[in-house]
């Protein structure tokens, strides 16, 4: 960007100048804008699960690749077991004795998707190990090498069509976030209501019980002479 910024010192044409500034973004966009997948390391007890969960709305494509790191002993790497399930509990990607795999699937229900990793029985006595998990979703998923060669687009116009992408994702997790945010209002203004009737409810049978205790301490004195 610093190199950007000494073109615009120097001076030129309006009409070079938003070609400038759109090499510049070009050039920035990757680092800036898009979101790049990063590993994420885990830590697998010896004895016990490790998981991780992610908040994934409907029709969303996920990527993962995951693999065990054992730096003291590379030559015998221990295994693992792994299991992704769906926010309604259904198995998505299950796997015993691997010390690397991978899983993809395409959403059909939003929530909270779970990965869980625990160590293989034949390897409970040994010490912690290290997981590498490499979790993409949505717009980080697409492989933008393959639509590049199918589309025969490079350049500037590859970049632009990667910021529609984002741009689309960004528009469906606002989506998504809206109808959340409805559903919870309409969750609230039911609760609030139930309340409301069980309020009025309990102040009616309050008073009515004090209607009774009245009518029955009138009714015992009038029985026993005392009024």
């Amino acid at each position: 960007m610093n190199k950007c910024k000494g073109m615009f010192r120097g001076g030129g044409s309006a009409l070079v100048w938003p070609i400038i500034l759109l090499l510049c973004l070009t050039s920035n966009f990757n680092r800036n804008i898009l979101p790049v997948a990063e590993a994420i390391w885990l830590t697998i007890p010896s004895s016990g699960t490790k998981c991780v969960s992610e908040e994934i709305q409907n029709n969303v494509v996920v990527l993962a690749d995951y693999y065990v790191i054992d730096e003291n002993n590379p030559d015998h790497i221990p295994t693992v077991s792994a299991r992704v399930t769906s926010p309604y509990g259904n198995n998505l990607h299950q796997n015993t004795n691997a010390t690397h795999g991978q899983f993809a699937f395409t959403t059909s229900e939003a929530g909270n998707y779970l990965a869980c990793f625990w160590k293989d029985g034949s390897h409970q006595q040994d010490a912690e190990l290290t997981l590498g998990l490499d979790w993409r979703i949505g717009i980080a998923a697409k492989d933008w090498d393959s639509v590049a060669k199918k589309d025969k687009i490079e350049g500037v116009e590859l970049v632009l069509r990667r910021l529609e992408g984002a741009v689309q994702a960004i528009h469906g997790n606002l989506i998504y976030l809206k109808d959340r945010e409805a559903e919870m209002r309409e969750v609230s203004e039911r609760t609030n209501a139930r309340v409301a009737w069980f309020s009025i409810m309990s102040l009616g049978v309050c008073i009515i019980v004090s209607l009774v205790q009245l009518w029955y301490l009138k009714r015992y004195f009038i029985k026993k002479k005392l009024i």
